[in-house]
């Protein structure tokens, strides 16, 4: 398990790598500098604020200014928000989305997970039918329907929430709510095909013949087995969603991390760019060698096929 564990932390630093070297290079193949729109700016101020930021020199050049300061923690300065470093930036609105994704993230495990083994275990009744409706209203429905819906019947009309706002846990119930649909949707569906192709197996059978109880049968057998489909997509979905979703936040005024991803690439502020970009692949590439770790954890097996010894 250490050899396999090793294996994927070494494969998790060159994905980085690979992410921010790509990145980078594509950032500056865009047309322009962050400076092109600064119309009233004299040349010699153009030319002098280029140096600052070492736009003047060779991109090769400006790579390794960029790595040095990476690998001091430094994401550098933003070429828009004056005085601000982008490391300040992403400290003071991570927080709000972090806390934000992780609510929704739990609401949607847990509740597409129950949803899901009951429909598994209920096929063809109304709790499978309950299940597949809120799975199809979660897909076919955009986030932003359901969160101007939620704030249109629990906050305008019954008063029970804010509207909008940021502040106490309040005013992260509906916001939550609104994100969690989408997962609730993709785990419940993922989760009863899993477990229906389960409940048919041969090792079922054994286990009732055995003697053992409903419980034991369903959580020991069915749910281990099924649920590697749901662990696999958990790493992606937690990464997009707990680093800022934009339309979300925009609607309930939350100050997260959603709108520097938008705004950055109409700025062209390529500090601001490299830097949410790296915040993102570092927590998806982290999440994803999480789900490897769950994977050896939950299935031995599959550290014995690849070899993780």
């Amino acid at each position: 398990m250490l050899n396999y564990s090793i294996k994927r932390f070494v494969y998790m630093l060159i994905t980085i790598w690979v992410i921010i070297t790509l990145t980078f290079f594509l950032m500056h193949m865009i047309p322009g500098d962050p400076f092109t729109s600064e119309k009233k700016v004299p040349p010699q101020i153009r030319q002098n604020m280029l140096a600052k930021y070492h736009l003047d020199k060779p991109l090769i050049v400006q790579y390794g200014y960029y790595l040095d300061n990476l690998m001091h923690g430094d994401l550098g300065i933003s070429l828009k928000y004056l005085n601000r470093t982008v490391d300040d930036i992403i400290k003071q609105s991570a927080p709000a989305s972090f806390q934000l994704g992780v609510q929704s993230i739990f609401l949607g495990v847990v509740f597409g997970l129950f949803f899901g083994i009951v429909a598994a275990l209920k096929r063809g009744g109304g709790w499978d039918y309950f299940s597949m409706f809120l799975a199809i209203i979660g897909i076919s429905v955009p986030n932003f329907i359901i969160a101007t819906l939620l704030q249109l019947l629990l906050a305008s009309k019954l008063k029970l929430l804010p509207v909008s706002g940021w502040g106490s846990f309040k005013y992260t119930i509906l916001p939550s709510i609104a994100l969690s649909f989408a997962t609730l949707s993709i785990i419940s569906r993922m989760m009863r095909t899993s477990m229906l192709d389960v409940i048919g197996q041969d090792y079922i059978k054994t286990a009732k013949a055995k003697g053992l109880s409903q419980l034991q049968i369903i959580w020991k057998h069915m749910v281990r087995n099924a649920i590697m489909p749901v662990v696999t997509v958990l790493g992606p979905l937690f990464a997009g969603i707990v680093t800022g979703t934009f339309v979300i936040e925009q609607i309930f005024s939350i100050p997260g991390l959603g709108k520097f991803f938008v705004q950055s690439i109409y700025d062209e502020d390529y500090s601001m760019i490299l830097g949410t970009t790296i915040f993102y692949s570092i927590i998806l590439v982290v999440m994803m060698f999480v789900v490897d770790i769950a994977y050896g954890l939950i299935d031995p097996r599959v550290r014995l096929a690849k070899g993780g010894k």
